[in-house]
């Protein structure tokens, strides 16, 4: 418009030549209708259906860019690009890119880029990476970004989600970008996906032929659909574990136990249509290879357990809690099956079937079994735990859990087997366990090197003094809440341990005071390596200075809630031989400020420090501590 306002008349007009240098200025007056009067030389004017004002903004936004193009032309792109890296690096320019790129599966991508990217990914290959998804970062959105990321970085090899985002949680299209992403997928964990179902596993068994370690918890959209194409695709399948999930049935199993033949570990909870045909052909097909097996809330019948007991011929670890249908007759046969030569493990919970009977059956159908935990088991007496500790003489670890008919006498009977080779014994609220006074036996129990008593009430100094004397090896020794412990009982133990304690731990011992701690500091201050007197009212400074001056291994003390003052911690400060690397005082409110040159001093050689709840330290002196003591976790 300046030029025409200020035309000369002079040449400034040309034919052929435009008065303006920007095309927008003259598609101002290309607008204009016909009763505008603008001089301007006759031309042809070009057909336009209607009028339309052009300005610079719009001008901007009629530029192309390859936004424009649909997916099926983008798809074509990527699948040509040279290598994982390139892209790896379009997946980050916006959320479609990445949608896109996590599309494509391997056998999509050009040959030419294929080969042209195989010397640069021929080292990364291995899926080494492991990527773990829990709540709000659980998103298919995530799951795209690590499927097309890691190629780039030596391939995904374990993927652990744990969902609980019901809103943008993960969905089936998450799984099957994994699966056209991380071929090199060996271990799967999923758990509590409520919208991921067969469509999403069944793509990942379709391209991840490498997976060894399977994960299924609190999914029910999946079913045996998925579970058979895992069996059609997964043959190296090791390791297999389903919880909670109600469509997972006996058909499911019997694909993994024909096709899987590698499987070693196999865990089954809380699975309603799991039955008896799924557990017999999963072990009658395995049974050369399943070392693991757990077995829990299932609704199986004394058969299974006899096939487990005829064909388990290679199961070291063996787990059975909850089987409500099980019986007696059930674990009877098991143990007289003589398929568990090589079982190792056994743990038993919740299981009513398991009585006398069945326990001695057990202790002579496994020779060589090394670990045996019973917990909640209502109808395990005396008289089977007599009768297993005379079969099962490689018995090295037994566990009592509220297995309420067990008594001093069964448990004693055990110690005094000549043939035992009972190292670890622990007992756990046991209400049957009473003092009884009775003669104790001139042979002795040597192998026992470990003694734990939590919460059995009838638990006192009879009972520990008999263990005293029949087990001069013990070295750790574990009683907590045993308000029936006092000196007088727990003296003639520490008498008594001819080899050293090593551990002791009297927490919640109320009766326990100065005179057991000072008596044990000189019988064993050179063997003793953990103390721990957490909620021993009556332990006090007496007790501290005992142990500074006689305890040359200590590295480890915990007197929470005693009596313990600044001059306990002063005496800790100047014992020369003392190395705690743990301490805690929590609790201890007699502990103060007066107390933080000495915790200075102690806590050169600590890397843990408990000084909870003591109201008598400051918070500017917790600060200090925290400074100075830079190699040290405190908590306060």
């Amino acid at each position: 418009m300046q030029k025409l306002a200020s035309y000369s008349g002079e040449g400034d007009f040309s034919i052929g030549k435009s008065m303006f240098q920007n095309p927008i200025e003259s598609g101002i007056f290309s607008s204009l209708g016909h009763h505008a009067e603008v001089y301007a030389l006759p031309c042809k004017r070009s057909r336009v259906n209607a009028p339309f004002v052009f300005n610079e903004e719009v001008y901007k936004k009629q530029k192309t860019t390859i936004e424009v193009l649909p997916d099926e032309c983008l798809f074509e792109i990527f699948r040509r690009l040279d290598g994982n890296q390139e892209r790896s690096s379009c997946a980050s320019v916006s959320k479609r890119w990445l949608m896109l790129l996590s599309t494509i599966r391997k056998d999509e991508i050009s040959q030419t880029s294929e080969n042209k990217s195989t010397h640069e990914d021929l080292e990364n290959v291995n899926g080494h990476l492991s990527r773990s998804l829990e709540g709000r970062k659980a998103t298919d959105i995530r799951l795209a970004a690590i499927a097309v990321g890691t190629a780039s970085r030596g391939g995904l090899g374990k993927l652990s989600i744990r969902g609980n985002n019901v809103a943008r949680g993960v969905t089936n299209f998450g799984l099957k970008a994994v699966a056209r992403g991380c071929s090199s997928l060996t271990g799967l964990s999923l758990w509590n996906l409520s919208s991921v179902s067969d469509e999403g596993l069944i793509e990942i068994a379709n391209e991840c032929h490498h997976l060894e370690k399977l994960d299924l918890c609190k999914i029910s959209g999946i079913s045996n659909q998925a579970l058979v194409a895992i069996a059609n695709n997964c043959p190296n399948l090791t390791e297999l574990s389903i919880e909670s999930c109600s469509n997972i049935g006996n058909e499911g199993l019997q694909a993994i136990g024909q096709n899987c033949r590698n499987l070693k570990s196999v865990s089954l909870k809380n699975c309603p249509l799991v039955g008896d045909q799924g557990i017999a052909t999963l072990m009658s097909s395995t049974s050369c290879s399943l070392t693991k097996l757990k077995l829990q809330a299932l609704n199986v019948s004394d058969m299974s357990l006899a096939v487990i007991g005829h064909y388990g011929i290679a199961v070291t670890d063996l787990a059975l809690t909850s089987l409500s249908k099980v019986t007696e007759k059930g674990f009877w046969v098991m143990g007289h099956g003589q398929g568990l030569q090589k079982l190792r493990s056994l743990i038993v919970t919740s299981c009513l079937g398991l009585t006398d009977i069945g326990v001695e059956a057990v202790g002579k159908g496994c020779p060589n079994l090394k670990q045996f935990s019973l917990r909640k088991c209502a109808f395990l007496s005396d008289n089977g735990l007599f009768s297993f500790a005379k079969s099962s003489i490689s018995l090295e670890s037994l566990l009592l859990e509220e297995c309420h008919r067990v008594t001093q006498c069964g448990i004693l009977s055990m110690l005094v087997n000549r043939d035992t080779k009972l190292k670890s014994l622990t007992l756990k609220n046991c209400l049957g366990f009473k003092d009884l006074s009775f003669k104790i036996p001139s042979s002795r129990c040597n192998t026992l090197k470990t003694l734990s008593v939590h919460n059995c009430p009838g638990f006192g100094n009879g009972s520990l003094m008999s263990f005293g004397q029949l087990c001069p090896e013990l070295q750790h020794v574990e009683l907590t809440g045993l308000h029936g412990i006092t000196d007088s009982g727990f003296t003639p133990l520490i008498n008594c341990c001819e080899a050293g304690l090593v551990k002791v731990n009297v927490s919640g011992c109320i009766n326990v005071t100065d005179n057991v701690v000072c008596e044990m500091s000189k019988v064993h201050g050179g063997t003793l390596e953990s103390l721990n007197l957490n909620g021993c009212r009556s332990v006090t400074d007496a007790s501290m200075v005992a142990v500074a001056s006689n305890c040359l291994l200590l590295n480890e003390l915990d007197v929470s809630e005693c009596g313990i003052t600044d001059f306990g911690i002063s005496a800790l400060a100047r014992a020369v031989q003392l190395n705690l690397n743990v301490l805690s005082v929590s609790g201890c409110r007699l502990v103060s400020d007066k107390s933080l040159p000495f915790l200075l001093k102690v806590g050169r050689s600590l890397v843990g420090l408990n000084i909870q709840h003591c109201h008598g330290i400051s918070n500017s002196s917790v600060g200090l501590l925290v400074d100075r003591l830079g190699n040290c976790d405190i908590l306060s």
